[in-house]
């Protein structure tokens, strides 16, 4: 590791380390500066550090949040060995942990989907939601560098975009309806992907059109008029 990738590295544990003390935090005050200033009398550490490493504030902070999460997601899913379950139980299970990584920090999610979802940062959240369908179809196997790697992470961006808002006001134990939607949202990307691979099977194969009436029928009906 060179040493630029040293400095990177203690850097970004400099910046977790604030992340995480602001985060108790976030549930009465948000993302803002009250929530950093407590974080800081708690590390009894002058609030401008945390202006050095969150130049942007609010965002800066999610975003590091955000990704923490997804090195979380992918270290967890290499534990539980998913690459031995099919295709649909990779997936599943990938949104699953994703989300319950943040179920200590659920009220923290919400106020950073609001804040993403403002006009000015949606560019961001974009990045943010690619970036971690991405990492979830890298965690569970996925190779495609055809248009299939596009059209799998918008697929995949749908799903988890809807569990995550249904994740959010789901209040039954465990989240099990949340389990019970993804699964649905599951089955239908399921029964799409058949259906598509049907399709384009069907138009690798040679149009029989023997079952078809000869148009020379059509043609010398009208002649004969």
């Amino acid at each position: 590791m060179s040493k630029s990738d040293d400095n990177a590295t203690i850097e970004r544990e400099h910046q977790t380390r604030l992340m995480e003390a602001v985060l108790p935090h976030v549930l009465f005050d948000g993302w803002g500066p009250k929530a950093v200033k407590a974080a800081a009398a708690d590390l009894k550490e002058d609030v401008a550090i945390f202006d050095l490493a969150f130049p942007n504030g609010a965002v800066d902070m999610i975003r590091l949040f955000v990704e923490n999460a997804d090195d979380a997601m992918e270290a967890e899913l290499a534990k539980r060995d998913v690459l031995s379950l099919k295709i649909r139980e990779r997936i599943t299970l990938a949104i699953r942990v994703r989300l319950e990584l943040y179920a200590m920090h659920k009220e923290a999610v919400r106020r950073a989907v609001n804040i993403l979802s403002l006009p000015q940062n949606v560019p961001l959240s974009l990045k943010l939601t690619a970036n971690t369908v991405s990492r979830m179809w890298w965690a569970t196997g996925d190779t495609s560098s055809d248009y299939n790697w596009y059209t799998k992470r918008m697929t995949l961006a749908g799903v988890y975009g809807a569990t995550l808002l249904y994740w959010l006001s789901d209040k039954s134990p465990g989240h099990e309806k949340t389990w019970e939607f993804l699964g649905r949202r599951i089955e239908n990307v399921m029964q799409f992907e058949t259906a598509k691979y049907k399709c384009r099977e069907r138009l690798k194969e040679k149009p029989d059109f023997s079952h078809f009436p000869s148009p020379k029928r059509f043609w010398r009906n009208f002649t004969d008029r």
